[in-house]
């Protein structure tokens, strides 16, 4: 005979284990930003981003590790650690938003949608809110693929260029994201 106490730990248990089943996440995202002009392109990329999403709200969050980022050049990673985005002071970028478009019941089928998405973007200590359009494409085996891109503008986070190498860098830096989630 099952007694209320069972009965009450299950009431708390059932709903975590639902909303458990619409959760997904990685650790090894991608994000890639490009700066172009006249005189120089720069581009870096970095793997190691960890991201949560949650199918069933659209919920989603993800961090980047400053240092990760990785350039053709050591001098420019040098730079852009020490000079420009101070990554000891501030180690990470982070997004928390949702995505609007797809929801849980798309998570079920495969397809690729477009969504919208919108949140808050902390870099460099300075949080801006961030509106993108970006796909999710559901596979077969039920993995998630998320990607977008974004404009960001160095200087609305705080990001400060030196004039002499200000025309090096491009007022608004290309950043695009490419997540690839399994099930929590």
């Amino acid at each position: 005979m099952i007694d209320q106490k069972t009965i009450l730990l299950a009431s708390f248990l059932l709903p975590v284990g639902l909303f458990a089943q619409d959760r997904y996440g990685t650790r090894n995202g991608h994000v890639s930003f490009r700066s172009e002009t006249p005189i120089e392109n720069i581009e870096a990329d970095n793997h190691k981003v960890s991201s949560v999403f949650d199918a069933g709200t659209g919920d989603v969050q993800f961090a980047v590790l400053i240092k990760a980022f990785e350039f053709e050049k050591a001098l420019m990673q040098e730079h852009f650690n020490e000079n420009y985005m101070e990554s000891t002071t501030y180690p990470k970028a982070t997004f928390t938003g949702k995505l609007r478009g797809a929801g849980a019941e798309e998570m079920t089928r495969s397809g690729t949608y477009v969504v919208d998405v919108t949140g808050d973007l902390t870099i460099h200590g300075v949080t801006r809110p961030m509106n993108a359009k970006g796909s999710i494409t559901v596979a077969a085996d039920g993995t998630i693929s998320v990607s977008g891109a974004f404009p960001v503008v160095p200087e609305d986070h705080g990001i400060k260029v030196p004039g002499v190498v200000r025309d090096n860098i491009a007022k608004v830096v290309e950043v695009r994201v490419e997540l690839n989630y399994k099930k929590l």
